[in-house]
C-alpha cells in the first residue's frame, strides 16, 4: 500500500466528541485532534476479534466468518495479550468476531480483562445471550453488551443476516432488560434497505432500555459482493444525515459517518479517521490490522506473537508510523468540504479500488461516483481472507440471504481439522433456536 505523505494538508473542523470513547480523553477537540493525527501511544479503543467462527453467515460480514481458525490465540496468549492492554492502559477493547461467544473460555476472558482494568464491549448475534448470562452481566459495570440488528422487522434483518435472526436478537434484547442491563447497545449497519427504519430501530431501543448504535456498510469482506446492492443511494445518504443531525446526541456512530460532513455540517464525534493513530484491529491469530474494516495484508502491520508483542506493534511498526505522518488531501485538495470530511473513509476507498488519497465511494458530491466510473480505474482488491462456510450469497437469493449454521461451543484449540468447520457437525434437521 502506497500513501501519500506529501503535499498540502489541512486540520479539519469537529466538534465535541460524542461516540465511543474519546471523549474521556477531556482536552479540547480540537487539541484532540491534532494529538489524534500524531497518533498515541497507545489506542483509545481497540476491536478484538477472538474467532472467525460464527453460526451465522450474514451476507455482509466484513471479516468474511464462518470458520475458525485453527491458528487462533490460546487462552495463555490472550491473557498475555490482555497483560499489555492493561500496561497500556488502554481504555476498553471491542471484541467480536465471528461470534465470539462460541469460544468455550470467553467468559474467562472477559472476566480476566475487566479484572485488569480494562473495560470490556462485545458485538453478538444474541444466540448465547440467556437469562443466565444477562444475571452475570447485570453485575459488572465494565461489560457492555452490543447486541446485532440490521432489519427493524424480521424481513428485512433476515435477508441479511439469516432466517431466525431477528426472533434471536430480540429475544437477547428481553433477556437483557429483564436482567436491568440498561444501556446496552442494539447495532444496526445502515443499508438501503433499512435506512427509512431509522425510526423504527430508535423506538426499539428504547422499548429495551438500550441505546441505538449506527455504523456505515463497507465494501470488505462478503460485504464487497454485496456493497452495491445494499450501500444506501445518494438520496439515502441525504435522508441519514439530516437524522443523524436531529438525532445525533443519542446515538453513537463510532464517527462512521464522518464523510457525510461534506454536506454542510460536522456530526458530533471526531470526525477523523484514527485508523493506526486511536483504533486498530487484533485478529483472532493475533495479527494487527491499522483499521477495523480493513482486514487485509495492505493493512496489516504485525502480529502480537512477534517480539515486542502488541506494544511494538503499535508503537513501532513501519505502517502505523506512516499513517502518523501529515497526510496530503490529494485529488480532494481542492475542493472546499476536505476540511470537514476529510477525504471519508480509507476502508471504503481501498476496497473499491479507489486510491487512499481520492475521495470517498459516497462522496456527498458525486466526486467517488465520478471516481469509480472512471474507465482507467483498477478493479477492487481480492479479499486476503475468507473464512465463509459456503458459497456467498446475494440479498434476495434463494436462500434470503444469510443462514443460521448450527455451531456447538468450541474447544480452546481445535484437536481435529474437523473442528475449524462450524459445519462439521450440522444436523440439517436441528432447528436454530
Amino acid at each position: 500500500m502506497t500513501l501519500v505523505t506529501e503535499g498540502p494538508t489541512r486540520t479539519p473542523a469537529v466538534q465535541a466528541p460524542a461516540g465511543d470513547g474519546a471523549e474521556r480523553v477531556g482536552a479540547p477537540v480540537e487539541q484532540l485532534v491534532e494529538r489524534f493525527e500524531r497518533g498515541l501511544d497507545a489506542p483509545i479503543c481497540l476491536t478484538w476479534e477472538l474467532t472467525y467462527a460464527c453460526n451465522l453467515a450474514c451476507v455482509h460480514c466484513l471479516s468474511s466468518s464462518g470458520r475458525r481458525d485453527p491458528r487462533e490465540l490460546t487462552t495463555g496468549e490472550c491473557k498475555a495479550l490482555i497483560d499489555q492492554f492493561e500496561r497500556m492502559q488502554i481504555f476498553y477493547v471491542n471484541i467480536g468476531g465471528g461470534e465470539p461467544t462460541v469460544r468455550s473460555d470467553f467468559w474467562e476472558l472477559v472476566a480476566y480483562t475487566t479484572e485488569h482494568h480494562v473495560g470490556v464491549k462485545f458485538s453478538t448475534n444474541g444466540s448465547r445471550i440467556t437469562a443466565a448470562v444477562t444475571a452475570r452481566l447485570a453485575s459488572s459495570e465494565y461489560v457492555d453488551v452490543q447486541i446485532s440488528l440490521d432489519g427493524a422487522t424480521a424481513a428485512i434483518n433476515d435477508a441479511v443476516r439469516g432466517a431466525g435472526s431477528y426472533d434471536t436478537a430480540v429475544t437477547a434484547m428481553g433477556h437483557l432488560a429483564d436482567a436491568g442491563c440498561a444501556g446496552f447497545k442494539l447495532s444496526v449497519v445502515v443499508t438501503r434497505h433499512n435506512v427509512d427504519q431509522l425510526d423504527d430501530f430508535k423506538e426499539l431501543a428504547d422499548r429495551y432500555g438500550a441505546q441505538l448504535r449506527l455504523t456505515r456498510l463497507r465494501p470488505s469482506g462478503r460485504g464487497a459482493d454485496v456493497w452495491d446492492e445494499l450501500h444506501p443511494t445518494a438520496v439515502q445518504q441525504r435522508v441519514l444525515y439530516d437524522w443523524l443531525i436531529a438525532h445525533g446526541e443519542q446515538v453513537l456512530t463510532g464517527d462512521s459517518f464522518f464523510h457525510l460532513a461534506g454536506y454542510g455540517q460536522s456530526l458530533p464525534g471526531l470526525n477523523l479517521c484514527g485508523a493506526g493513530r486511536v483504533v486498530c484491529l487484533v485478529d483472532p491469530v493475533g495479527d494487527v490490522y491499522a483499521c477495523p474494516f480493513a482486514i487485509h495484508e495492505e493493512f496489516l502491520a504485525g502480529n502480537v506473537r512477534a517480539a515486542g508483542g502488541f506494544t511494538g506493534v503499535w508503537r513501532d511498526s513501519d505502517l502505523f508510523t506512516e499513517l502518523r505522518r501529515p497526510q496530503s488531501a490529494g485529488a480532494c485538495g481542492s475542493c472546499g468540504q476536505y476540511d470537514a470530511c476529510r477525504g471519508g473513509c480509507m476502508a471504503a476507498k481501498f476496497f473499491t479500488g479507489l486510491p487512499l488519497d481520492g475521495p470517498d465511494p459516497e462522496c456527498v458530491l458525486g466526486h467517488g461516483e465520478d471516481s469509480l466510473a472512471d474507465p482507467g480505474r483498477s478493479g477492487p482488491p481480492k479479499a486476503s481472507l475468507d473464512h465463509s462456510v459456503r458459497p456467498r450469497r446475494r440479498p434476495g437469493g434463494p436462500d434470503g440471504g444469510g443462514r443460521h449454521v448450527a455451531v456447538d461451543l468450541l474447544p480452546r484449540r481445535p484437536d481435529r481439522s474437523c473442528d475449524e468447520d462450524p459445519l462439521a457437525s450440522f444436523d440439517p434437521g436441528h432447528r436454530p433456536r
